[in-house]
């Protein structure tokens, strides 16, 4: 099949990239390895939970979907701290009402996108196709399915299947690019908080719940039933690690450590020894895309190009934000695919590199940092400095959640001019001295 758009993976990124494309009149083709979503609620070792940020809101919005899944979204207006001892403590994200985080399922947000660009844009969808082969020179892909093998030919092919991407190691197997999968030492697995007998949550609902034990942590966040779904964070080995924390002493590691939520999980060792562990890490690879000599163009977008660890909550946000930058280039360079692919990678790498290592350092800070006072000193001093720079000095941590204007690369760049200021006040350690010096050195390099 020739002159043919597809899409390799239907998931988040793939099921946005279709609705974009098929509002500019392109005719889509989705192929996909699993059952239709309905059938197939998640898939093993992949998080239940996302976080939905600005970034992620404004490519929804471009593609006018927004209002779709509106009613899928569940506001968290910052993190709940439970220490090992003490009551728990509420840390706001910003210090401004829109300066919030929104929880949302993976599946009924890739179920609402599938649905909107299926029955609203008549996109084609071919489940149950996976991609056994695909021919580098030609840019050919070659699919098995119940009803046997098809190969197709697109004019542009994008290959959106996530972290573990089989368009991506086969042009990496073929020397066409390089590619590395950097995994983390660390792993999770998700387990759920459900609601009450009475039917009402567990815990507070406006927050995203942290217990932070240096090492290792468990999160959670809240669904729409008013259950949450909580993960655990560990080492692959170690103690503690997932080969010395087993179901015959999980209840008694969780009443250790995480005493305060372990009545509220009563099917804790049941689910600690169903669910998979979940693999943790980054992807790169360069360049993202080819041209073959056929005229035809295969790009890697999403996860698929530049997976991430979870913890800046920015991977989806940073996917979604890839399909909104590639919509704009099919404006410009009117769908001329081959000025799209090369300027695409162009207008999102150094992006897409910053957020990988802002990630890789927030997991430091959500595991560890956080439980320190200096921590909500730091938090305190920027917020300052915010109010009193207005637009001059905004957070790192806000520039990445709340700024989409901002790319990741600019956010970085300015949040270590900010913590060499944020160290220098913070030695006076006097709140109002150090809002002093911090203000003059604003004053001076920014």
């Amino acid at each position: 099949m020739a002159d043919e758009i597809a899409i390799v993976g239907a998931g988040l990124s793939g099921n946005l990239l279709a609705i974009m494309l098929a509002r500019h009149g392109l005719a889509v083709t989705v192929y996909e390895r699993q059952a239709e979503p309905s059938e197939a609620m998640t898939e093993a070792g992949r998080s239940i939970n996302l976080a939905l940020a600005a970034r992620g809101i404004r490519a929804l919005e471009q593609a006018e979907v927004f209002a779709d899944i509106e009613s899928l979204l569940i506001p968290m207006q910052g993190r709940v701290i439970h220490e090992g001892s003490g009551p728990e403590r509420f840390l706001a994200y910003g210090q401004h009402r829109n300066e919030t985080i929104w929880s949302v399922s993976r599946h009924e947000l890739n179920q609402r996108l599938f649905k909107i660009a299926r029955d609203r844009w008549n996109v084609s969808y071919r489940f149950g196709h996976a991609c056994v082969e695909f021919d580098v020179e030609q840019n050919s892909m070659t699919l098995a399915s119940d009803g046997g093998e098809i190969q197709i030919e697109p004019e542009l092919l994008l290959a959106a299947d996530g972290a573990g991407s089989m368009i991506r190691r086969q042009l990496a197997a073929a020397g066409s690019i390089t590619a590395t999968e950097d995994l983390l030492d660390h792993g999770y697995k998700e387990l759920t908080i459900p609601a009450l007998a009475n039917g009402e949550p567990a815990l507070s609902s406006d927050g995203l719940h942290i217990w932070p034990r240096g090492g290792f942590m468990l999160i959670a966040l809240p669904n729409l039933d008013r259950s949450f779904t909580a993960t655990l964070f560990l080492p692959h080995d170690g103690q503690p690690g997932f080969d010395s924390v087993t179901v015959d002493n999980v209840q008694q590691f969780f009443s250790d450590q995480f005493g305060d939520v372990i009545h509220c999980m009563p099917d804790l060792v049941r689910e600690f020894s169903a669910k998979p562990i979940g693999t943790l890490g980054t992807v790169h690879c360069n360049p993202w895309s080819r041209n073959s000599a056929s005229g035809r163009s295969v790009l890697l977008v999403g996860d698929a190009a530049h997976a991430i660890v979870p913890f800046h909550g920015q991977g989806m946000n940073a996917a979604f934000e890839d399909c909104a930058e590639f919509e704009r280039l099919i404006t410009e360079f009117d769908s001329d695919w081959r000025a799209v692919v090369e300027r695409f990678e162009d207008a999102r790498r150094e992006n897409v590199l910053a957020i990988a290592e802002m990630a890789l350092e927030n997991y430091q800070e959500m595991r560890d940092s956080v439980r320190e006072p200096a921590f909500e000193r730091r938090a305190m001093l920027s917020f300052d400095l915010e109010r009193r720079f207005p637009g001059r000095f905004i957070p790192r941590y806000s520039m990445v959640m709340f700024h989409p204007e901002i790319g990741y690369a600019e956010a970085q760049r300015r949040g270590r001019t900010q913590a060499s200021i944020l160290d220098e006040a913070l030695a006076a350690n006097d709140q109002a001295k150090s809002l002093g010096i911090a203000s003059e050195l604003v004053e001076k390099s920014l």
